[in-house]
């Protein structure tokens, strides 16, 4: 193993074989510290209080801290997924932005993730890219009165998502003028979209504000596919990123057997 940056477990692709509020503390019986989650109401961008009350409980019962959350992003498998730049829906987006910076207030969350919007009929890609700015923009303004960033990310699959190299990601964190919106270096969604990794890396890593990582193909645990993780992972941390690495795959198995490489990780540290 070449690089010592910990991991988290993102809670909302792990430890689904149990309810959303009972992940925190299955992901720390597991041995997890840190996690993170996508937006936990995905067709509520204000959720009742009641609601936030009861998952920010879970996650300090559980003893973990929450690294990362996303903000609203509609259905995130869906076509409306990532209302930041999606016209008829930005009013959501920017009505969970305090909703969400709320909650990373009282839990400490460095970073948020804003799903940049799927192309659609009713605004040209220029209007989109100028309301992703906008809103973009609000977001950061938002984080950083609590010390936090904002992150963009490439993501693959079926859909029509504009951002699908670290290149394409950072012209937009470059358009928005705020120093606290970065770069959420996704290595599946980059291996899923043909982009050269070494390449990205050379050029970006002093860029990367966050890490998540899935084994391709499939999306499976490390060492289901043919990434070369750990080495990504020691350029990574070599360029100066010391952050959590969040693993954010789909189990070909349970999520506690599908942990094993990182128990083996574990003993070998020690």
């Amino acid at each position: 193993m070449g690089h010592l940056l910990p991991y988290a477990a993102n809670c909302s692709l792990l430890f689904t074989e149990v309810g959303l509020l009972e992940r925190p503390a299955a992901a720390r019986a597991a041995g997890f510290d840190a996690i993170e989650f996508w937006w936990p109401w995905p067709d509520q961008p204000v959720p009742p209080d009641a609601e936030i009350d009861k998952f920010i409980a879970a996650v300090r019962d559980a003893g973990v801290q929450l690294i990362g959350l996303n903000f609203f992003a509609g259905d995130v498998a869906g076509a409306d997924c990532g209302v930041l730049s999606i016209p008829a829906r930005s009013a959501e987006f920017r009505e969970n932005i305090a909703v969400t910076v709320g909650i990373g207030k009282t839990l400490g969350v460095p970073v948020f993730n804003a799903l940049y919007g799927n192309r659609v009929n009713e605004a040209t890609p220029q209007q989109q890219d100028d309301l992703a700015a906008e809103n973009l923009a609000l977001a950061a303004k938002a984080a950083a009165a609590i010390d936090a960033t904002v992150l963009v990310e490439p993501v693959s699959g079926p859909k029509p998502y504009p951002l699908r190299t670290a290149g394409d990601v950072i012209a937009v964190v470059d358009r928005v003028a705020a120093s606290n919106v970065g770069f959420l270096c996704d290595l599946f969604h980059l291996a899923n979209n043909g982009d050269d990794i070494d390449a990205a890396l050379a050029a970006y890593a002093n860029r990367i504000a966050h890490v998540q990582i899935a084994d391709y193909p499939g999306r499976g645990e490390p060492g289901t596919g043919s990434l070369d993780l750990d080495r990504y992972l020691s350029t990574i941390q070599a360029s100066g990123y010391s952050g959590y690495v969040s693993l954010e795959y789909i189990p070909t198995t349970t999520t506690i057997d599908s942990l094993r490489w990182w128990r083996q990780q574990k003993v070998i540290q020690s």
